[in-house]
């Protein structure tokens, strides 16, 4: 039976982590596929196929070890129990099943949702799962622990905890209500009320008293309407000198996740998405892209366009690239409002419209660059385009393209500082490609050149710009050697080194020839 989902046991704990459920046993491990989470009253049928986690109520600790082997031969992956008894632990592993405890103040009803929503499992979960992956996200910018809730202060998503979590965070994940007291402060102090009407970040202090500890908070708004709100609690370390702003950008990503939910189909992202593509391809007008997103397209417009640089499996460097456009997606939307984010083959494309020249740009790239290396496995390097209005957007585009196609060893590159390179590399690019427009006597000159004496010896000539003293020294040989070895290599391919011409097609060729991707090709 094909899963209904593609989160294995061990993802869905770790999205869930402590707070709720804690591993007691897993005599088959964590790796099989999650197919569905159901609830299970011991004095109902078990209603259980393979692949189900089961929330076993009702009963607790060694009451539930009957219902444990049912739900087990049906093929239940996982139980869930509240209440630890060894005697249930046996049970569980004699029966070839995960046992799961679950904390005994935990909702059940919280706990069905948060793990049905991350799964899939939901008509609307496909969005709610994509928020616990934008917890994590916002987690890893601001440097603390994240709550995403609704406008009921219900908890949507998360981020994976550690020992720093407070009162606070702890019965908000469990579904509970947070201490009274603390909560009518922050009624008092007008906290809730500037959040519901303003997209300002608040800054609240810590009440050890109570156990709570500092924390930043955010509404999300789409226009005048509170969607909600995220909460970032700091931990054993101090949040990140950035983490205002880039709660700000998650704010705003945030809300089209949550408008794409009520509205049901995967129109407002996946629309917005389609407009960037459109755009860049030069298949969509900017007045239409500029409608939906309230901009103005007579403004100048950037492209930046970020790849990733680290070999992998497919599905390793797809799990990758989905982190890096959440994360680009909130420093964009910090940014620009209107900033819109997409993967087109193997790049992602942020767009920043409404500009005032290139300001930001290069800001904005480094600070994902950076942000990026924070997560395992995660190296990337961008290109910047700028366009005078967006209607040029596709030209921008393919000027950071031109960028990354170079190969560039650079985190970060706009096209005036690296044109020279980036020509270079398009010029050696097409010497590769078209093998009929080399010269065949510099061909054999390479292949002659079995102790690569002549060849390096005739480009550090032609670097130098016919300079021998400064070439013989950057090869460490004598003037005299040099002279020679270049007069010899001019010989054998029968060139003359003393036509300009002949110099700029020699340097470009046997540049080409000397790197190592194409001296297989060459000889």
């Amino acid at each position: 039976m094909i899963s209904r989902s593609d989160k294995t046991l061990r993802q869905l704990l770790l999205a869930l982590g402590d707070p709720l459920v804690e591993v007691v046993a897993a005599p088959r491990g964590l790796d099989d596929l999650v197919r569905d989470v159901v609830i299970l009253d011991p004095e109902d049928d078990p209603e259980v196929r393979p692949g189900d986690v089961v929330l076993i109520i009702g009963v607790r600790g060694r009451a539930a070890i009957a219902t444990v082997r049912a739900a087990a031969r049906r093929g239940a992956l996982a139980v869930a129990v509240k209440g630890q008894d060894e005697a249930l632990e046996r049970a569980a592993t004699d029966a070839g099943v995960a046992l799961l405890s679950v904390r005994s103040d935990a909702r059940w009803e919280q706990l069905e949702s948060l793990a049905r929503a991350n799964i899939g499992a939901e008509t609307d979960s496909e969005t709610v799962s994509d928020l616990f992956s934008l917890a994590q996200t916002i987690a890893a910018l601001t440097g603390g622990l994240v709550s995403i809730e609704d406008t009921a202060s219900r908890v949507l998503a998360y981020s994976r905890s550690s020992d720093e979590v407070d009162e606070l965070r702890r019965l908000s994940i469990l579904g509970r209500q947070g201490p009274e007291q603390y909560l009518a402060k922050l009624r008092e102090w007008g906290v809730y009320e500037r959040m519901r009407k303003s997209e300002a970040v608040e800054r609240i202090d810590e009440r050890p008293e109570l156990g709570i500890r500092r924390r930043l908070a955010v509404g999300i708004h789409a226009g005048d309407q509170s969607l909600g709100s995220i909460w970032v609690q700091e931990g054993a370390v101090p949040l990140t000198e950035h983490a205002e702003r880039a709660l700000l950008g998650a704010a705003r990503v945030t809300a089209l996740h949550l408008v794409r939910s009520r509205n049901n189909p995967a129109a407002p992202l996946r629309l917005r998405e389609s407009l960037l593509e459109g755009l860049l391809d030069g298949h969509t007008t900017a007045a239409a892209v500029a409608a939906n997103v309230g901009a103005d397209p007579k403004r100048a417009a950037g492209v930046v366009a970020f790849e990733l640089t680290e070999d992998a499996d497919r599905s390793t460097l797809e799990l990758r690239r989905a982190e890096l456009t959440n994360l680009i997606a909130v420093h964009a939307a910090a940014y620009r409002r209107a900033a819109l984010v997409t993967t087109l083959r193997a790049r992602i494309y942020a767009l920043l419209p409404d500009l005032h020249a290139s300001d930001g740009m290069i800001t904005l790239a480094k600070e994902v660059v950076v942000a990026a290396r924070q997560h395992p496995g995660i190296a990337v390097r961008a290109a910047v385009g700028m366009a005078p209005d967006l209607s040029r957007t596709a030209t921008a585009r393919r000027e950071a393209d031109r960028i990354l196609d170079a190969g560039l060893d650079l985190p970060v590159a706009a096209i005036n500082d690296v044109r020279a390179e980036v020509m270079m590399a398009e010029l050696l690019g097409l010497l590769a490609e078209h093998e009929e427009i080399r010269d065949p006597r510099l061909t054999d000159l390479v292949a002659q050149d079995t102790k690569d004496i002549l060849v390096p010896s005739v480009l550090a000539y032609l670097e130098a710009l016919g300079d021998v003293r400064a070439a013989a020294n950057r090869l460490h040989i004598h003037p005299n050697t040099l002279r020679y070895r270049v007069r010899r290599a001019a010989e054998i391919a029968g060139i003359d080194l003393d036509d300009p011409k002949q110099r700029l097609i020699t340097q470009l060729q046997l540049t080409l020839d000397t790197n190592p991707a194409n001296r297989s090709a060459t000889r």
